[in-house]
């Protein structure tokens, strides 16, 4: 029996739209990355840190 495969969590270097975060998420968990932005934008509706908490991820994930 084979170990599953686990993909790091970057940012990748192509497929970026601002800083590759939602991309790097969409990729470390099998998710397309236009998803992973809608679901992004819509958490910005509700109340809570969300922008200060893409910053931080941004600044946290390491680049490809």
């Amino acid at each position: 029996m084979s170990a599953p495969v686990t993909r790091r969590l970057s940012r990748p270097r192509h497929g970026r739209m601002l800083g590759g975060v939602c991309a790097g998420l969409a990729q470390r968990w099998g998710m397309k990355p236009g998803t992973v932005r809608l679901l992004a934008v819509l958490s910005c509706l509700l109340p809570g840190p969300q922008f200060v908490a893409y910053l931080v991820l941004w600044v946290v994930i390491p680049s490809e």
